[in-house]
This record gives structure tokens, sequence and C-alpha cells, in this order.
């Protein structure tokens, strides 16, 4: 394939993870000159192409708080001096961090090109924050100038695409969805996998909640659902992750005396596909205030390993159509745990429901595969309403 010549385009993302690398690789199939704004790189599987210039800042801090804003900070004054200096004459391609990095656009002259997968200030209603608090009213009002500045913004499904619609027409976005850090059913046996051996886990039906344990993820709900069947010996519940949550749940879990619940640090990337594999029930979990601006990637992997989900999610969101289109997960609001229940109960019963599950959820895996990074550049260079 002939590149572009004279094109250049600069990636911005403050912790960059597959999704960022195959943004990147992808557009240097068909620019001349990619270069990449990070604080991180995390290689998952693809390596980032060598001809791909690496301009570093500083990292993103989870936690505490406080260093976790001065990180954000500190990001957008490197990269708002690094587009008005090195990169001025590029392109830009703004992909999730700092969250108010695509905001810069209001500030630069550069072709600015945004990816949303989560909506700001909206997140912020998980905390209680209203919509006529200053901070989210001048958030919401820059989006709105900041969107519609755009030359692309994209967006990973409908639903999102209708929280958007607050900020800016639906006739400016795109709605390509993004893929799964596996590309193809790699799935360990049980009785091959060292990750059930080393945690005693033979002839347990395990549902995995793997992710982050933030303040704003209702990781409480899994210990919800784990004191509901708290009396079934054979299904183990795991929290797999790391934040600042984590210590409160492990008290709950004692308080409740719940035998069936496990705790687990992040695994490596080595043991990550057995962790995964040792999966009988993925468990997504959205809040429900905002299930609308967000499609977990976690979503997408137990996918591509043919694991049926349970989605803890509103009714409006995203993950609730999947699990109505595809039928490879069962999706219930925070007032339907006991259905959820009956749900687990039935799937680990039911081994003929449970291959169907999984048959569907590697059929629909298809759709989210790494070819999508090439649609986004086809997307952005082809898109008709400039």
């Amino acid at each position: 394939m002939e590149k572009i010549k004279d094109r250049k385009i600069v990636v911005i993302n403050q912790a960059s993870n597959y999704l960022t690398v195959g943004f990147c690789n992808a557009f240097s199939a068909q620019f001349e000159s990619v270069s990449l704004i990070t604080g991180s790189i995390h290689i998952q599987g693809e390596e980032l192409n060598k001809n791909v210039k690496v301009t570093p800042i500083n990292k993103w801090v989870e936690r505490p708080a406080s260093k976790k804003f001065w990180s954000y900070i500190k990001a957008c004054l490197k990269i708002y001096w690094l587009l008005l200096t090195k990169y001025r004459k590029h392109e830009v391609f703004f992909v999730s961090i700092p969250p108010m990095g695509y905001l810069l656009n209001l500030l630069v002259s550069n072709r600015f090109s945004i990816l949303v997968w989560d909506v700001y200030p909206d997140v912020f209603k998980i905390t209680g924050m209203k919509e006529n608090h200053f901070l989210y009213k001048t958030w919401a009002s820059l989006n709105k100038k900041s969107f519609k500045k755009s030359f692309r913004l994209f967006t990973i499904g409908n639903k999102m695409a209708d929280l958007l619609e607050v900020y800016v027409p639906r006739t400016k976005m795109i709605i390509q969805p993004i893929w799964s850090i596996f590309q193809a059913n790699e799935r360990v046996l049980k009785t091959e996998n060292p990750f059930i051996k080393e945690h005693n886990l033979e002839n347990k039906f395990i549902i995995q909640y793997s992710g982050n344990i933030g303040l704003t993820h209702k990781v409480e709900i899994v210990v919800e659902i784990a004191e509901l069947l708290k009396d079934n010996k054979d299904i183990i519940f795991q929290i797999i992750g790391r934040g600042p949550r984590v210590p409160a749940l492990q008290k709950m879990v004692e308080e409740k005396n719940l035998p069936n619940c496990m705790f687990l640090p992040f695994q490596s990337d080595a043991m990550f596909p057995f962790s995964l594999s040792a999966a009988d029930l993925g468990i997504v979990i959205l809040d429900e205030l905002t299930s609308k601006g967000s499609v977990p990637s976690k979503s997408y992997n137990l996918m591509s390993y043919g694991i049926p989900s349970i989605y803890i999610a509103g009714e409006d969101s995203e993950l609730h159509d999947y699990a109505n289109q595809f039928k490879a997960a069962a999706c219930f609001t925070e007032r339907e745990l006991q259905a959820a229940k009956n749900f687990i109960l039935d799937l680990a019963s039911n081994k003929q429901k449970w291959e169907t599950m999984s048959q569907n959820a590697l059929e629909t895996s298809k759709l989210f595969r790494r070819d999508n990074a090439y649609k986004f550049v086809e997307l952005y260079l082809n898109s008709s309403f400039d």
C-alpha cells in the first residue's frame, strides 16, 4: 500500500495500551509519518511499529486521587507545548487520557480528532455531582465547542452516541467499535491451566470480575451476588484487580463471612490468558447513572475466549443491547440481583445452555477484531461530512 506523502499524524494517550498501539500501527500503514505522545506503553501482544516516533511525557499515576489529578494537568501542559512546537504541523488523534486532554483542540490550530470511549463530565455523576455543578457545566460547555471543532469525532457504540448528542449532532459522529486484546479463542482447558491448579479451583464454577476497583467501580455488587449464593460450595467469585476500594470490599466479605469470594491482584501479562481462561462466567459492571457512556474492554476479551457474561448495567446501556442482540450474556440492573442469582444457578447446572452462550460469544467476537483499527483509519480518511 502506497503511503500518503507529506501527511503527518501524532497519536496522544498518556497511558498507551494495545488499542493505542493498534491505532499507531494502522496509521503507519497509510501516513508517511506517525508519532506517539505517551507516558507509558503497555505491550499486549502487538508490538509498536519501529517507524512510529515516540515522544515521552510524564506517566499516569493511578492513586492517590490528588497525584492522579496533577499527573493529568502536567501531561496536558506538556502535550499543549508539544502541539505548539514539535508537532504544530501534525494532525492529531487523541485517545482517552488525560480525560480533559481533548479540550486542547480549542487552543491549537492542528487538525484534531477525538476518540470518545468514556463520556466526561457525565462520568462524574457517579460521585454524586449534579449537572448544575460549576465543573460539570463548564466542562459540558467546552465539550460543545471542542466536539464541533473536531475534524473527526469517533465513539464506539450507539448508546454512547445517544449520550454525546447532548453536545454535538449525531451527524458529526462516527460510530466504530474497538477490539479485544485477544484475536482468537486461546482458552486453556481447566485440566491444563496452571492458574486453576495454583488456586485449587478444580471442579469449581468460577465467576470472575477482573479490572480496576476504584471509587467509581461498584464492585460491591459482586459481593452482594456472592452473598446470595454463599451456600453453594461449587460456585466461586474471583475479584481480580487493584484500587482504593479493595480494603473496604475485603472487609465487607469478612463481615458477611463469605467463603465463596477470593481476591487476587492483577495478573502478569504471562498469566493473564490463564486467569481469563479459568472463568466460566465473566462479570462486567457499569454504574446505572453513567452506563450509557462506556463499554468496558473486558467485555470484548471475554467474548474472544468464548466466556459467557453477566452484565450489571442500565437498560439504556450498550451492554444491555449486546446481551439482547448477541445472546452471549445476560444483563440485569442493580435491582435485579435475585434474577442474576437464578441465571447463575441455571447456567452452572445447564451445560448445554453454557455451550450455546459460549458459541454465541465466539461468533460475536468476530465483530471486535484487530481489523477494526484499519476501519478507524479508513473512516478517518474517507468520511464525507467535512
